[in-house]
């Protein structure tokens, strides 16, 4: 059994991976190595090399494991055609990105942004506009793993927890839910507005500039999860207009964000350059999925964790 990294993990991963599975062949490369996915029964990427074309002679190609949640960059249609088993790292992310946006959302309470700019000055003011996480109300569009435990930690603040996904169903460590259908009456109510939601056909421009509107003036915005879920342009005329206060944006449209765009010098705008779930434990994660899974895999098993439906792209 031939199994092809395309990416490098650190040496004693990579020892340890190779002990526990002696009868499995390690190979490891820094990208993708297209001769040897030709004969490789299981690929591990992190889902941005692997295209269409690359199927046509992996004959042998089994099972593809995703060292990440994302999806959208992947031959979806074509490994579905060819009935591979795909499945992903989803959950590893959610303590990395649930501290990143509880660390942003404290910091423009607490008016970190204004004291950094007011250094940087040698300016001493002591008008901060300062508020309370307590007491506010959050609506997380997306309530899996990372939207719940944002929600858990937002609980702990005392803050009351909104979600909403397609249909409206439950999660944990929210005090109420609602369904896409009822974004636009529910965004008033928000004093944060946190998208972790993933790029699907239903999620694309999800947030418009009507969406903005409905907002409270003194709402923070959050994009965590896909670019593609707000409309950059709409967005940047809702701030300009002062429909809501501020924008927290880990994921664009476009990636990396261009060089002169009008988020770079906006005051009341925070840009994350898609780093939010960057972590020491990021792929000592990722690869304890894929470990269990593999174990799974050698004894015949197809109860695999974090299976993907890839006609459905989730």
């Amino acid at each position: 059994m031939k199994v092809l990294f395309s990416f490098f993990p650190k040496q004693d991963q990579q020892t340890s991976l190779m002990e526990k599975f002696p009868q499995a062949d390690f190979i490891f490369r820094k990208s993708l190595d297209e001769e040897v996915l030709k004969t490789a029964d299981i690929l591990v990427t992190y889902g941005e090399d692997l295209c269409a074309s690359h199927l046509e002679t992996a004959t042998q190609l089994k099972w593809i494991m995703v060292a990440s949640a994302g999806l959208e960059k992947m031959p979806l249609e074509e490994i579905a055609s060819r009935n591979i088993m795909l499945t992903n790292a989803r959950g590893i992310h959610k303590t990395p990105m649930a501290e990143s946006i509880i660390a942003h959302i404290l910091s423009i309470k607490k008016s970190l942004p204004t004291m950094a700019r007011n250094q940087r000055n040698g300016e001493w003011s002591r008008k901060l506009n300062s508020s309370e996480l307590f007491g506010s109300t959050a609506l997380i569009l997306g309530v899996g793993a990372i939207g719940s435990e944002v929600g858990r930690l937002l609980q702990a603040f005392g803050v009351r927890t909104i979600g909403c996904n397609r249909s409206g169903k439950i999660a944990p460590s929210m005090d109420a839910m609602v369904p896409f259908s009822k974004l636009k009456e529910t965004l008033p109510d928000a004093d944060i507005v946190i998208s972790i939601l993933p790029s699907t056909e239903e999620t694309k421009h999800l947030l418009t500039y009507e969406q903005f509107q409905c907002m409270k003036q003194s709402a923070i915005f959050m994009n965590f999860g896909r670019g593609d879920v707000v409309k950059e342009e709409e967005l940047l005329r809702a701030l300009k207009e002062e429909c809501i206060a501020y924008a927290v944006l880990d994921v664009f449209e476009k990636e990396p964000l261009l060089q002169g765009h009008p988020f770079w010098e906006m005051n009341n705008v925070i840009v994350s350059p898609h780093a939010s779930s960057h972590s020491s434990q990021y792929v000592i994660r990722a690869l304890g999925i894929f470990s269990n899974n593999l174990t799974e895999w050698l004894n015949g098993s197809d109860q695999l964790e974090n299976i993907i439906d890839a006609k459905r792209g989730y």
